[in-house]
Order: C-alpha cells, then structure tokens, then sequence
C-alpha cells in the first residue's frame, strides 16, 4: 500500500471515528445521566483510539519523510563521487605527457555514470567539453593546450556545483531531449581511433 493511499486510509478512519464517536456520545450521555463515570470511561476511549489514529498516521509521515532525506543524501553522494572521479581523471590525464587508452577508456565509463546522476545541464556541457577533449587531445595530450582544458573545464564544474547545490532548473529539457543528449554523449565520448 502506497504511502499517499495509507495517510487517506488512516485520515478517514480518524473522521469515521470521530462522528461515530460524537454520535456514540449524543446517545451516552442519555443513557448514562445518571452515571457520570461511565461518560467519563467513554471519553477516554475515545481520545486513546482518535490518539491512536492521529500518531499512526504522524508516525508514518515522519517514516516517508526520513526514507526521502536518506534516498536524497545517498544520491547527492553518488553524484559528488562521481563528479570527483571526472575531476581525478581529468587531472591525472593532464599530468601524463602521453594518456593511453586505458585513460579514454575510464573516460567513457565516467561518461556513463554522468548519464545517470546528472542533472541535463552538466551532460550538456560535459557534451562541450568532450568536443574540446577531442580537439585538443588528437596527440593524446595536454601538453601546450592547458589553456583550452581549464576553460572547458571550469564551465563544466560551474555546472557540476549548481547541480550538487541544487540551483540547476532543467525546464527546457525534455525527456527525448535528455535521451538524445545521453545518447550523444555514450557515442562521442571516445576519441576517434584510428584505423
């Protein structure tokens, strides 16, 4: 039972018992003018079950909640890890006077994991950056182009931070705009080898 269909379960069984229980009560104290205690005795039970009804359905309100905030920090870390495995990769490239295909080949998996946690402004801009990756490192290096790879790169970390910080409104992306930009990035991610 889905949590939406428990809170509307539990709320009308809270409204049933409270106008069963007024009407239980119109028809108690009638019968019991003259036993103040047993309208008493009734009163309590039903406070304890209309309690009862309201800390359930709290209870289960606090539960979804905590499984969205938990679900929400294991993604937010899911994304900086990968955000910083991109980053790594790009910085132990850059320090190799030659990268090999071993490096092209992390490339392209990182590329994929981007395409599952990224918000679609950073793929569009990893799609940029990728364009200028394989400029620049038709030599397979960086060497004498350093300036090219940090521009690039600081537009794609600009991305990267409004999507961890949340500022990123992916509006004019529709989902076939989103899997034609994914879809674009898994086949331009390799440099193009040579036959």
């Amino acid at each position: 039972m889905s949590t939406n269909t428990k809170n509307i379960v539990y709320l009308l069984l809270s409204l049933l018992t409270l106008i069963v229980g007024y009407a239980f009560l119109r028809y108690a104290y009638r019968v019991t003018d003259s036993f103040p205690f047993t309208q008493e005795i009734v009163l309590i039970i039903l406070g304890t079950v209309a309690t009862i009804f309201i800390t359930a359905l709290l209870l289960n309100k606090q539960t979804s909640v905590e499984i969205e905030k938990e679900q929400s920090i294991r993604y937010l870390d899911l994304k900086t890890s990968t955000y910083q495995q991109l980053l790594d990769l790009i910085e132990e490239m850059s320090m190799l006077d030659q990268f090999t295909n071993r490096d092209i080949v992390r490339l392209h998996f990182i590329t994929h994991k981007l395409s599952v946690i990224a918000a679609p402004e950073v793929i569009d801009e990893y799609q940029s950056f990728l364009r200028v990756i394989r400029n620049i490192g038709e030599d397979n290096s960086f060497t004498g182009d350093m300036r090219e790879l940090h521009e690039a790169l600081s537009n794609l970390t600009i991305m990267i931070r409004r999507d961890i910080l949340g500022e990123n409104k992916s509006i004019k992306y529709t989902e076939s705009k989103i899997t034609e930009m994914i879809r674009n990035n898994a086949s331009n991610s390799f440099f193009e080898e040579e036959s």
